[in-house]
């Protein structure tokens, strides 16, 4: 098994799982939700939400009929939440990261959802 610690920074190597961190830190959202935020394949979402899930980043949670992800407010390793926290020290400033969060706050899930 590989160095969590490696994991860890390999999750976070993917501008696109930067993007979902930072989305996920405004509030939990669905897939379609996020799909439709990052403008990507569902395919692609749901592979980059499994990385940060796998590495203990976001946790998901039944609602009904959603999947909501969400980020993981009790995560086992404690480098997860400091690294989280200084996220916006590192890229707060991007472009993309200020557009996905006044994205976020415009999104629907009752009107991107089919």
């Amino acid at each position: 098994m590989k160095n969590h610690s490696v994991q860890l920074f390999k999750a976070l190597s993917d501008l696109n799982r930067l993007r979902i961190l930072k989305i996920l830190q405004s509030r939990p959202l669905c897939v379609c939700e996020i799909t439709e935020i990052l403008q990507l394949a569902t395919s692609t979402v749901s592979q980059h939400l499994k990385i940060l899930k796998e590495t203990g980043f976001i946790v998901e949670e039944k609602d009904g009929k959603w999947v909501n992800y969400m980020i993981n407010p009790r995560p086992s390793d404690p480098r997860i939440s400091s690294i989280l926290s200084s996220l916006d020290f590192w890229i707060a400033d991007e472009k993309t990261i200020i557009r996905d969060k006044e994205k976020v706050m415009n999104i629907n899930r009752h009107t991107v959802c089919f």
